[in-house]
C-alpha cells in the first residue's frame, strides 16, 4: 500500500475554517454525519423538536416540511459551525487586500437560505390539535 500522493507544487487545500469538511460531510452522510450523543447533535436535535412541535406536531406536519425542516437543521449545523469559527478570528477583514474574507460572505448567504426555509416553514406558531381520548389520557399518565 503505498503512501498518499502530496498535491502538486502551488497547490493550496483551502479549507481551513471548516466548512469545506462539514459540507462535504453532510452530503455524503446526511443526518448519519451528526453524532447525536454530543452537545451539537443534542442540542440540533433539540431545535428540531422544537420546532417540529411549533408546527403542529409530527403528525401535521407534511413531507415536504419535513425536508425543508432538515435542510434549515442541516444548514444550522453549518452556520453554527461558521459562526464558532469567525468568532475565534481577531479580524474578519483581510488587512492586505481590504476586504472581509471569503467565508463571511459564505456565512451570510447560509444565514440567508436558513431565513428562506423558517419563511417557507411559517413563522407563527401553531397550536397542536389533541382529540378529547388524548387529551383524558395525558392527564390520567400525568395525574397516576
Amino acid at each position: 500500500m503505498s503512501a498518499p500522493k502530496p498535491p502538486a507544487k502551488g497547490t493550496r487545500e483551502y479549507n481551513r475554517h471548516g466548512l469545506t469538511p462539514a459540507k462535504r460531510a453532510l452530503r455524503t452522510w446526511g443526518e448519519r454525519a451528526i453524532d447525536g450523543r454530543t452537545r451539537q447533535g443534542k442540542a440540533l436535535a433539540a431545535w428540531k423538536g422544537a420546532l417540529l412541535e411549533d408546527l403542529g406536531g409530527p403528525e401535521h406536519v407534511s413531507a415536504q416540511q419535513l425536508t425543508v425542516l432538515e435542510m434549515a437543521a442541516r444548514t444550522k449545523i453549518l452556520l453554527d459551525g461558521i459562526d464558532a469559527w469567525l468568532f475565534e478570528q481577531p479580524s474578519l477583514v483581510n488587512k492586505s487586500k481590504r476586504a472581509l474574507f471569503a467565508v463571511v460572505r459564505e456565512r451570510q448567504a447560509l444565514a440567508d437560505s436558513l431565513a428562506r426555509y423558517m419563511a417557507q416553514l411559517g413563522m407563527e406558531r401553531r397550536a397542536r390539535v389533541v382529540s378529547l381520548a388524548d387529551y383524558v389520557i395525558e392527564k390520567e399518565e400525568t395525574a397516576g
